[in-house]
C-alpha cells in the first residue's frame, strides 16, 4: 500500500482557466545591456576636436629694455704721420731728373692770404694727382710793404712748415724738405703730395 499522496489532476475547467490566464502574461526581458562590437583597425577613426591649450603668460619687457641704447662713438680717424722724402727722390729732384708738377710763389702775400692760397693749392694738387710741388716762400729780408709799413718778409719761411704740419693738411701732404739751390734753396720747399685713394699706394 503506497504511503505517498496521490497526485491530483486538473479538471477540464481548471485547464481552460489556466490557459486563459497565461495567455495575457508577457515574458520578462533581460535588463543586461548589449555589448558593443570591438573597434577594429579597418574602422574609421572618429574626428575628435582637441581644445587648444590656454595662452602662455608673457612677461612684459622692462622699461630699460625698451629704451634706445646709446650708439658707440667711433674714434676719429688717425692723422697720417709726415715722412721725409726718399733719398732717391731727393737726388732726382736735385739733379733735375724728377719733374716738379706745379709751383706756387707766396711772395708779396700777407699771412692770411698766403695760408688760404697754400691750402687751396695743395688740395688742388692732390685732386690732380700731382706727386711733388714746389712752394716758394722767400729767404727773408726786411722792407716796406705796399702800405708803407715795415714787415718781415721771412715770416712765411718760418710759418709755411707749420701750416704743412697742421692736421687739415695731413690727408694731402706726405712730407716736405728744403729745395735744392737751383730751385730756391732755403727759400723754397719740396712738398710731396699724397695720392688719392684708389690711385695706388703713396
Amino acid at each position: 500500500m503506497s504511503s505517498g499522496r496521490r497526485k491530483r489532476t486538473l479538471t477540464s475547467d481548471e485547464v481552460s482557466l489556466w490557459s486563459h490566464v497565461t495567455r495575457h502574461i508577457e515574458p520578462i526581458r533581460s535588463k543586461t545591456p548589449k555589448t558593443e562590437a570591438p573597434i577594429t583597425a579597418s574602422d574609421p577613426i572618429p574626428d575628435v576636436k582637441v581644445p587648444p591649450p590656454p595662452p602662455k603668460f608673457v612677461k612684459p619687457p622692462k622699461a630699460e629694455a625698451l629704451a634706445p641704447k646709446p650708439t658707440a662713438k667711433l674714434p676719429p680717424p688717425a692723422i697720417p704721420p709726415l715722412a721725409p722724402l726718399e733719398r732717391r727722390l731727393r737726388q732726382r729732384l736735385s739733379r733735375g731728373a724728377q719733374p716738379i708738377d706745379s709751383v706756387i710763389d707766396l711772395h708779396g702775400k700777407r699771412q692770411d692770404e698766403a695760408h688760404e692760397a697754400l691750402r687751396r693749392f695743395i688740395i688742388g694738387a692732390h685732386a690732380m694727382g700731382y706727386a711733388v710741388i714746389l712752394v716758394v716762400t722767400g729767404k727773408g729780408a726786411s722792407g716796406p710793404n705796399d702800405q708803407g709799413l715795415l714787415e718781415e718778409r721771412g715770416v712765411l719761411r718760418r710759418t709755411v712748415p707749420h701750416w704743412l704740419r697742421m692736421p687739415d693738411m695731413r690727408p694731402y701732404v706726405i712730407g716736405f724738405e728744403p729745395a735744392a739751390q737751383h730751385h730756391g734753396g732755403s727759400g723754397a720747399l719740396y712738398v710731396r703730395i699724397r695720392r688719392k685713394r684708389g690711385g695706388g699706394a703713396a
